[in-house]
């Protein structure tokens, strides 16, 4: 087994070469920037402490985001939680030909529920299989079909808007 100062550096390597990434993933799950921070700090902090697990992992990235995605999902976390969500978002750089499609997306994944928020991320954003996402969740593969077939749904539902020709009075 290596020495902490080893272990130590390779864990900022690691941190320092995929934080990006990570915090994507976080910012995915909470759908706010300041959760997003939260989330992986504390994520972080378990990967640190579980440093030597994670680097003898087949993924150590799966395993930190697994990690990230268990953290969000716990109760414990969501009650503990005292923070108020703003209405504003601070000024990013816009990395989408359409901002506002991507803001609707971003707030019809904030009605989700936190396991099927959890799915759509896995899934479709992260792109794992259903197997991956069902083990990164600790529940059955059935499910995770299920969940990602009814989140879908519900996010098309919210994000189809009517055409002006079907408004009543021409869209008036």
């Amino acid at each position: 087994m290596r020495n902490r100062r080893g272990l130590d550096r390779d864990y900022t390597e690691f941190v320092a070469a995929r934080s990006d990434r990570l915090f994507r993933h976080a910012y995915l799950l909470t759908t706010s920037p300041h959760s997003a921070e939260d989330l992986l700090q504390t994520a972080l902090a378990k990967a640190y402490v579980a440093w030597p697990r994670v680097v003898r992992a087949e993924d150590p990235v799966a395993y930190v985001h697994g990690i990230i995605t268990k953290s969000f999902l716990s109760e414990r976390r969501r009650r503990s939680s005292h923070e108020l969500a703003m209405a504003d978002l601070p000024e990013r750089r816009v990395t989408d030909e359409d901002p506002a499609r991507r803001l609707a997306l971003m707030q019809a994944l904030g009605t989700l529920g936190r396991l099927d928020r959890a799915v759509v991320v896995l899934r479709y954003w992260e792109d794992l299989s259903v197997r991956e996402s069902a083990d990164q969740l600790g529940i059955s593969e059935a499910a995770v079909k299920n969940r990602s077939l009814r989140a879908l749904r519900s996010l098309r539902t919210l994000l189809t808007e009517p055409s002006l020709s079907e408004a009543p009075n021409g869209g008036r």
